[in-house]
C-alpha cells in the first residue's frame, strides 16, 4: 500500500498515525508541507527512521524546492518528481491518503 501524506507533523498527527498502520513492504510519500517531516532534525526524523526499517519512505521534490528545504532532506528518503509520483501509484494496488 502507498500512503500519501500532506500535513507538517508540527501542525497534525497524520504522519503518526499512517506510520501506525504502515506495514513492510508498503511505501509512505510525502507531499505538501508533509515534506517537513523528511528533514534532518526534524520532529518526525526518529519515526521515519524506525519506519524506513520496514517501508520505503519518498518526498515530492517539487514541495521540498518550493519550502526551500530540499538539501536538508535526511539520508533514506527518496526524492521523486511528479512522474515519480505517477509511478508510485501506478506501482501500488492501494493507496491511502492521510489528511
Amino acid at each position: 500500500m502507498l500512503h500519501i501524506v500532506n500535513k507538517s507533523p508540527y501542525e497534525k498527527t497524520s504522519l503518526a498515525s499512517c506510520l501506525a498502520h504502515a506495514r513492510k513492504g508498503g511505501a509512505v510519500l510525502l507531499i505538501e508541507d508533509a515534506v517537513y517531516a523528511a528533514t534532518r532534525g526534524s520532529v518526525a526524523e526518529a519515526a521515519l527512521r524506525r519506519a524506513m526499517q520496514d517501508v520505503a519512505v519518498y518526498a515530492l521534490g517539487p514541495d521540498l524546492e518550493a519550502r526551500g528545504i530540499k538539501g536538508k532532506v535526511m539520508d533514506g528518503v527518496t526524492v521523486v518528481d511528479f512522474g515519480g509520483f505517477v509511478d508510485l501509484v501506478a506501482e501500488h494496488r492501494t493507496n491511502q491518503s492521510w489528511l
